[in-house]
């Protein structure tokens, strides 16, 4: 009660008078808003060490102004939610956006104060670090498989270092939130996150866009001066043109650079992290890619892996992107039954975590049912699955065990080749099998090597 700011936001005058008046005489510094525009600009100009946020407003309602300071990683400072009419739903929204607490009106003064200095005294025993874990707990990746706890064990140490990391996996496996979730963690967490994409650069030279440009001390900020204090995230690193890989080189050797046409180097206080395929020693090989940028890019490297080596999580994966799609963007909830998830689990996921939630946004979206049928899900895999047969058929249940593993076995392999361009020792690497194996396997299945293809991988 040292004088600790509070901020009350609440479009009701009587009730932000009345917090205003019991709060001051308990010894805190209290400021009010009346809407969500007095809120953004009071605590972006003196941060509070508490918000009491109303649910209910005219202009925007509570829910998405927390939203708002969640996801721009915002929520150094408790907040408690007040509602006259609240629900159990909006609760629980509330609390997975980072609410510490819930208080209902008519507002008791006993459990106002309470509330409060339980809030206070939880973000005291946290040395101010509550919202950040709030925030990391949120972007960390879900799953239980070992695959996953490896990535966020990795993430976890790599965030108590202050070195670059590349993190190498497939396009949509989940890279930049994987990048996301270090920052949460590290020191730079209250700092920007800036994240680049090279191959989105129009006219402009991926130089410019990194170092800034101008004439003389009137210069445009580029990239690096944006980040400054926090991170830099290049988002396929092989993107990135040949001039401004040797920018880069010579920033993270030198720690210092200058903007096109500036007078002065500037000194560089941002952590770099980036993004590769797993084929970018090709890139390299071919000259595209400097090997000296990867290896000073790459000093922590991670592998995040694609969703088809840990399929066993898909079920609780789909069930977190309805939760969520239902959360962000008020999409009708449907459940999936359990053909449905079976079926998906089932299937190789070329376009990883990104194919999943836009597959889960497109049954909330479009399906009328309550159920996400396994009709509904045939359909919208048909045009990326084999023409004559699924991966997973449904009558495979009337099969005995031996036959129905081996039509498993044949569909798999089949689009597990497709997806390998026909070569077997790509395959061999996909589905972890030794090459004199799975040439037996392939014979055994009847599926044929087209003489054409290059079989060496």
């Amino acid at each position: 009660m040292s004088g600790e700011r509070i901020l009350v936001v609440d479009d009701e005058a009587d009730i932000r008078t009345l917090v205003h008046d019991i709060l001051d005489d308990e010894g805190y510094a209290v400021e009010v808003a009346g809407n969500a525009a007095e809120a953004r600009n009071k605590r972006a100009a003196r941060p509070p060490d508490l918000v009491l946020l109303d649910i209910w407003m005219p202009d925007t309602d509570g829910i998405t102004l927390l939203r708002e300071w969640s996801e721009e990683g915002d929520l150094d400072a408790p907040v408690v939610m007040l509602s006259g009419h609240g629900t159990v739903d909006t609760a629980m929204e509330a609390t997975r956006l980072g609410a510490a607490d819930f208080l209902e009106k008519p507002l008791s003064l006993a459990k106002l104060l309470q509330t409060v200095e339980q809030a206070l005294a939880k973000r005291r025993a946290t040395d101010g670090k509550a919202g950040r874990a709030l925030i990391a707990e949120r972007l960390e990746p879900f799953g239980r498989s070992p695959l996953v706890d490896t990535l966020r064990e990795q993430i976890r140490r790599a965030a108590q270092r202050d070195a670059p990391v590349l993190f190498v996996g497939e396009p949509g496996s989940g890279r930049e939130s994987a990048a996301r979730y270090l920052h949460a963690l590290s020191e730079r967490a209250k700092a920007p996150f800036v994240s680049f994409v090279p191959a989105a650069l129009g006219t402009t030279t991926g130089v410019e866009t990194l170092a800034g440009e101008g004439r003389g001390t009137d210069i445009k900020p580029g990239l690096l001066a944006q980040a400054q204090g926090g991170v830099l995230f290049i988002n396929e690193l092989e993107d990135l043109d040949v001039d401004a890989q040797r920018l880069l080189v010579g920033v993270l050797e030198s720690g210092r650079y200058r903007p096109t046409g500036g007078e002065r180097d500037v000194r560089l206080d941002a952590r770099l992290l980036a993004s590769a395929r797993p084929d970018y020693s090709r890139a390299v090989e071919a000259g595209r890619l400097r090997r000296d940028l990867v290896d000073l890019v790459g000093v922590l490297p991670i592998k995040v892996p694609a969703l088809r080596d840990y399929v066993e999580d898909v079920p609780e994966l789909l069930r977190y992107y309805v939760d969520l799609l239902v959360d962000q963007e008020h999409l009708r909830y449907r459940r999936m039954s359990f053909a449905a998830q079976n079926r998906l689990r089932n299937y190789p996921w070329p376009g990883n975590l990104r194919e999943l939630r836009n597959l889960v946004r497109r049954f909330l979206t479009l399906g009328t049912g309550p159920e996400v049928t396994l009709a509904e899900v045939e359909a919208a895999l048909a045009p990326a699955a084999d023409d004559e047969q699924p991966l997973v058929k449904q009558d495979l249940l009337s099969l005995p065990l031996r036959e129905a593993r081996e039509h498993f076995e044949r569909a798999y392999l089949e689009q597990q080749l497709k997806l390998a361009e026909g070569k077997v020792g790509k395959l061999a690497e996909r589905v972890g099998m030794e090459r004199t194996h799975l040439y037996r396997k392939l014979r055994s299945l009847g599926i044929e090597l087209h003489a054409g293809d290059d079989q060496s991988g």
